[in-house]
Parts: C-alpha cells; structure tokens; sequence
C-alpha cells in the first residue's frame, strides 16, 4: 500500500476526482485538496525518495496553501453584509 504514495499518476488521479466532485459539490473546499494533489503529481515525478509520512505532510501543506489562496481568490468582490448601527425599534 505504502507504494502507490509514490506513483505521480496516482496523485494525479486523485486531483482529477477531486476536481469533478468539486463540481459536484461547489464550495471551493475540494478544489484547493485537487490543487495539492496536482502539485503532489509533480513533486512525486521528481527523483527524490520521500517516505509516506513525509509525503502526506507536504500534500496536507499544499492543501491548505491551495485552499487558503483559492478561498481569498474566489471571495465575493464587494461583501454583501450589512452593519446596522440602529435599532428598529428605537
């Protein structure tokens, strides 16, 4: 099982479902995960030995980063909440 951490088309497989159940499911939450996982594709097809704990660090890392800029990225331009300031029944 520890073998397919390292495989780049594996992690590409799972950015490309991830990426469909983002469209499923719209939220931008699947979306920042699919982008990690790409980025893991890249990183695995490079020659370096990186164990499985360290492998999953770094996806969860990516992940997160992926999310974060996303989430600022796709943000409604103008916020759409209101302040009220007075009470209606004053």
């Amino acid at each position: 099982m520890s073998e397919l951490w390292n495989i780049w088309w594996v992690w590409l497989a799972a950015a490309l479902a991830l990426a469909i159940l983002e469209t499923l499911i719209p939220g931008y939450v699947f979306l920042g995960i699919a982008v990690g996982a790409a980025l893991m594709a890249l990183i695995v097809a490079l020659p370096l030995s990186i164990g499985p704990s360290a492998l999953i660090a770094i996806f969860a890392v990516l992940s997160l980063a992926a999310w974060l800029i996303l989430r600022r990225a796709f943000r409604a331009r103008n916020d759409q909440s209101r302040i009220i300031h007075d009470d209606i029944n004053q």
